[in-house]
């Protein structure tokens, strides 16, 4: 007699393709989000990043779902996500969502470079819900798989969307560094948004922070598969990536450099291993969460 019928495993495995294009997607949102603070918030000193900040926001969309494309197993049948369109679906939302997304960003960057400010704080308003939502839905669809204890928290959008102003404060430290360098003296961003922007990131990243060790402190005291990846992550073999790399290097230690030393230097150093950090947190979550058997 046969004792199996079917065996499915412990469900599909996903690689760094997939925690990439959530690390996209959310550097996306954020920068998007940037770019609004002069033009739909009226914080007028941020007005001289708002083009270069839209313009990392759109490249780093239109990137983003090549890597999740290259993880499918067949990669030329993603453009049936495009034409069967499933109302109850989130992957479908998330479909159109990567497309209406651009494209406004492209209409805002119009009247942006036109000057027509009336409508580019429109679009910029309406970019702002858009942003959030295509990062946003990676976290909820994560946060609706019951199946993976690691996912199955209601923090989860809030982390991904936190994480992604995160990411996007910091990359956008490091390309206004990056450029001065290049720059002529006349033509260099101010060293003042950096410094202002540096003020933004430690708040943010204590919140992070927070919402990382109140995640945490759910698991480890929750039930037994809960806990099982509370262990996975401080003393499994997701320990050194999570408490190392994502907590360590890529939060406390840009945290002590940007509240320590106000340099640009510093800055900049801060960004770069923030970013690090929260590429760390995409990892440590899609692949650590499918690390252990299903619940």
């Amino acid at each position: 007699m046969v004792d199996t019928v079917a065996d499915f495993g412990n469900g599909p495995t996903w690689t760094w393709l997939v925690a990439a294009y959530f690390y996209f997607t959310g550097l996306s949102a954020g920068s998007f989000v940037l770019s609004t603070l002069a033009y739909v918030f009226g914080m007028e000193k941020f007005k001289e990043i708002g083009k270069v900040s839209l313009a990392l926001a759109f490249t780093l969309l239109v990137l983003a779902p090549l890597f999740l494309i290259a993880e499918l197993e067949q990669p030329l049948r993603f453009w049936y996500l495009l034409f069967a369109f499933n109302p109850t679906s989130a992957m479908s939302w998330g479909t159109l969502l990567l497309i209406v997304y651009p494209l406004n960003c492209l209409i805002y960057g119009y009247f942006m470079w036109t000057a027509d400010l009336k409508l580019t704080k429109v679009f910029g308003a309406i970019g702002i819900p858009l942003a959030i939502s295509v990062h946003g839905y990676t976290g909820f669809i994560l946060g609706l798989v019951e199946a993976r204890a690691l996912w199955h928290t209601a923090l989860m959008p809030t982390l991904f969307l936190v994480s992604a102003i995160v990411s996007g404060i910091a990359l956008l430290i490091f390309v206004l560094a990056t450029m001065n360098l290049f720059l002529p003296e006349g033509k260099r961003y101010a060293e003042r948004l950096i410094f202002d922007m540096g003020k933004m990131l430690v708040w943010l990243i204590v919140l992070d922070l927070f919402l990382i060790f109140t995640d945490l402190l759910t698991m480890a005291v929750g039930s037994e598969t809960v806990y099982a990846h509370f262990v996975l992550l401080t003393q499994g073999s997701f320990s050194l990536v999570f408490l190392g790399v994502e907590l360590g290097l890529g939060a406390l230690v840009p945290l002590i450099l940007l509240m320590t030393r106000k340099t640009v230097a510093s800055y900049t150093l801060a960004s770069v291993l923030v970013m690090i950090g929260i590429y760390a947190m995409r990892y440590v979550v899609v692949v650590g969460g499918l690390a252990l058997p299903l619940a």
